[in-house]
């Protein structure tokens, strides 16, 4: 007897300014956009912005979510997000601890 496949999922990354990442980890995984966000504070980007080498303190918010998700999620996380263009950029899960991988597709399951 086989095993069945772990479920598919996703890691979307998200930074954002340190004060509005509560507020995104928090709509996000009430709404079932994401089954876990977690916030790693006081990472420091360097980007190039309207032709300007930029640098802030942000905080980069992991993002946990199943793919059928994903679209969802990126809407959602534009309208809350303060920046004109947020990073959110998801890449997937190709391995990880099989019961976790199944509780990220129930969190994030849409009930009927």
């Amino acid at each position: 007897m086989s095993e069945s496949p772990s479920p598919v999922a996703l890691l979307v990354y998200c930074s954002c300014p340190p004060d509005s990442a509560d507020a995104l980890a928090t709509a996000l995984v009430h709404e079932r956009l994401a089954a876990c966000v977690s916030a790693m504070p006081r990472v420091r980007s360097t980007y190039r912005w309207n032709g300007h080498v930029e640098q802030d303190e942000e905080c980069l918010l992991l993002i946990k979510t199943h793919p059928d998700r994903l679209e969802a999620l990126v809407q959602r996380a534009r309208e809350l997000h303060p920046y004109e263009l947020p990073e959110l950029v998801a890449v997937e899960i190709r391995g990880g601890l099989d019961p976790y991988l199944h509780w990220v597709a129930e969190q994030t399951r849409i009930d009927d």
